[in-house]
């Protein structure tokens, strides 16, 4: 039995299976957004060595990104990591390795770049698993580039996240979907590659 036969997992917009209580990115409808923590790039270094040390040379990428990545951007307080691997629809050559350091997949979504994501333990995290070439790892990285680099990108974005934090929402989706207005603005100014390519 295949892995997607064995565990049918959420995909884009369906509710993800229960986490932790300190794993929850929405309480009560609303979206906690908190100032930039100096911990982060730590947690990110942290859970390098976690995932290096679980996959070897089978990272082939390995990046803190999303807005716990841009020093003092206030963000949710979940850590975003992106991971490379050859082809992240094969689980087998990955996934039992990251449960064995203590990883939960959660999401799984063949249909959107083979996008995996698991929790981490210990900490709220999503680690984003996709292959290599595919378009999006390379639009995260220059999302986060272009925040760092571009104090009034990074104001406008900080403004629409505040006043969409002060929504109640459903599920996090839609906090993350409302937000593709300028997250789209943001990557046409960076040069990212579309989500066509």
């Amino acid at each position: 039995m295949s892995p997607l036969e064995a565990s049918p997992l959420p995909s884009r917009g369906e509710p993800r299976i229960e986490v932790a209580p300190e794993h929850r990115n929405l309480v009560n409808g609303r979206v906690h957004i908190s100032d930039y923590d100096p911990k982060w790039p730590y947690l990110f270094e942290r859970e390098s060595g976690r995932v290096h040390g679980a996959l070897g040379d089978r990272v082939l990428l390995f990046e803190h990104v999303g807005s716990t990545s841009v020093p003092g951007l206030p963000a949710k307080p979940c850590v975003d990591l992106l991971l490379v691997v050859a082809d992240s629809a094969d689980e087998p050559a990955y996934l039992p390795d990251l449960e064995a350091v203590g990883y939960t997949l959660v999401i799984r979504e063949p249909d959107w770049y083979e996008h995996r994501v698991l929790k981490g333990p210990g900490i709220n995290l999503n680690l984003h698993v996709f292959s290599e070439g595919c378009s999006e790892g390379e639009r995260m990285r220059r999302f986060r580039d272009h925040l760092i680099a571009n104090p009034a990108a990074r104001d406008r974005y900080v403004a629409v996240k505040r006043e969409l934090a002060e929504r109640t929402w459903e599920r996090i989706q839609d906090y993350s979907d409302a937000k593709s207005g300028i997250i789209r603005e943001i990557l046409i100014e960076a040069g990212a590659p579309s989500a066509d390519d």
